[in-house]
């Protein structure tokens, strides 16, 4: 039997076709006359397949290494996702990944050197020590990256099954298994009629630090959110205010900061609110603590969206998971766009005042609410200030707060974004 078909949990490997017609190359090796030609064909496809793989990941060294490891730390089944954050389980299942480990280590520590003399092909010695481009990897994030290279380097020094099994559980306590475990943030699409999430590959690093002032609302939200990430009972958060305050940078910081602590984020859009019950159906099983985040969230009077809302927050049948919390932010503090005809209207008509009332009581799912106001005058040059120190702008401080005003009269007024926008200007300008 060939080698990839005696694996139990490990199977059905996304992308596989390299790894399968590379095991079989393996298990054939014996049949290089009678097959040659095929072999080659076989190889030369394998090998533009781990050369394209680098281009995207940006991997290095041993091609075929890297390879597999990239394929283990991804493959989700019912030992590696309940080894994740956790570390090794009890039980029958350790003996099949035992079983899986011992078939794959063999794989991984292949020598291709007799295989390629066999078929000659000299380019499968590239594959050994392969030297990228100066360019890193196009669409891989590059911390994952240099994770999955070092458990590939960590993989091939280990001389033992137990050992290789160790290493590869460490990695999944660690962080994680699949897309789910290696990646932060995450948005949904719709595929074939089916809702995917998808991973983001790179999100704006930024750190609570860097939000100047608002010292209160962010503690605000550190609280709630270290709640959750420890497992305690937490609440579902609005942030609102004005615009361009650090509602949307605030809770993109949170993510950065508890990523390790085992929280992830997945952004959805309003008009994908239907969704939101097939979203939470693919992670509530999962081993780590998901934020569904919703940027500038609001509503006008035609719009029904909100009533998924409500019924994934509390009111449905089923209850949201505790491994599921909502974070929102809006310029709006009730969500819903009011009119001042809107009175006029819910006095004369009880049931347009029953369907605003409806709206209305969406907020108050929300347990915590934080508020972002406009800086005045005073906070607006304070902030204006720090991101010059952060900067490092060699700019006279008086005038640089007489630009600054000059910049907010006609840049939007007195806000954070506004600030940070002078100060991308001025960057710009050296």
């Amino acid at each position: 039997m060939e080698s990839g078909k005696k694996l139990i949990l490990y199977r059905d490997f996304v992308p596989g076709k390299v790894f399968e017609d590379f095991t079989w190359l393996m298990d054939h090796e014996v049949y290089v006359d009678s097959e040659k030609e095929k072999m080659q064909s076989l190889c030369y496809e394998g090998l533009h397949e781990l050369v394209e793989l680098s281009a995207s990941h940006g991997f290095e060294g041993n091609l075929w290494q890297n390879y597999v490891t990239f394929l283990l730390v991804n493959h989700e089944n019912a030992y590696s996702t309940s080894c994740e954050m956790k570390g090794a389980v009890q039980g029958s299942i350790n003996e099949l990944a035992f079983h899986d480990f011992a078939v794959l280590k063999e794989l991984f520590d292949f020598d291709f050197e007799k295989l390629q003399e066999k078929l000659e092909v000299p380019e499968l010695a590239i594959i050994k020590d392969y030297k990228r481009s100066d360019r890193d990897g196009r669409i891989f994030n590059h911390r994952i990256r240099d994770r999955i290279c070092e458990l590939s380097v960590r993989l091939r020094e280990t001389e033992t099954v137990e050992e290789f099994k160790e290493e590869v559980t460490g990695f999944y306590r660690e962080f994680g298994v699949g897309k789910l475990g290696l990646h932060k943030a995450f948005r949904v699409e719709h595929e074939r009629d089916e809702v995917k999430i998808v991973p983001i590959a790179n999100i704006a690093h930024v750190h609570l630090d860097d939000l100047v002032g608002y010292e209160m609302a962010k503690q605000k939200l550190i609280d709630n959110t270290e709640a959750f990430a420890a497992g305690k009972q937490a609440n579902n958060c609005l942030l609102f205010g004005d615009a361009g305050t650090g509602k949307s940078t605030s809770i993109k910081a949170v993510i950065n900061q508890y990523y390790e602590k085992g929280l992830r984020m997945i952004e959805v859009y309003k008009h994908q609110f239907q969704d939101l019950n097939d979203v939470i159906g693919k992670i509530k099983n999962r081993n780590y603590k998901f934020i569904i985040y919703m940027d500038d969230l609001s509503f006008e009077e035609f719009e029904i969206e909100y009533k998924y809302l409500k019924a994934v927050i509390e009111g449905g049948l089923e209850k949201k998971p505790d491994n599921v919390l909502i974070y929102a932010t809006s310029n709006r503090r009730h969500l819903v766009r009011e009119k001042f005809s809107d009175k006029a209207e819910r006095d004369d008509e009880l049931h347009t005042n029953d369907t605003v009332q409806e709206k209305l009581s969406l907020v108050s799912r929300f347990g915590v609410t934080i508020y972002f106001g406009k800086p005045d005058k005073q906070e607006f040059q304070e902030i204006v200030r720090s991101l010059a120190r952060r900067h490092k702008l060699q700019v006279d401080e008086e005038e640089l707060l007489a630009e600054a005003n000059k910049w907010e009269l006609s840049h939007g007024g007195l806000s954070g974004r506004t600030a940070q926008q002078f100060i991308n200007y001025l960057l710009g300008k050296q």
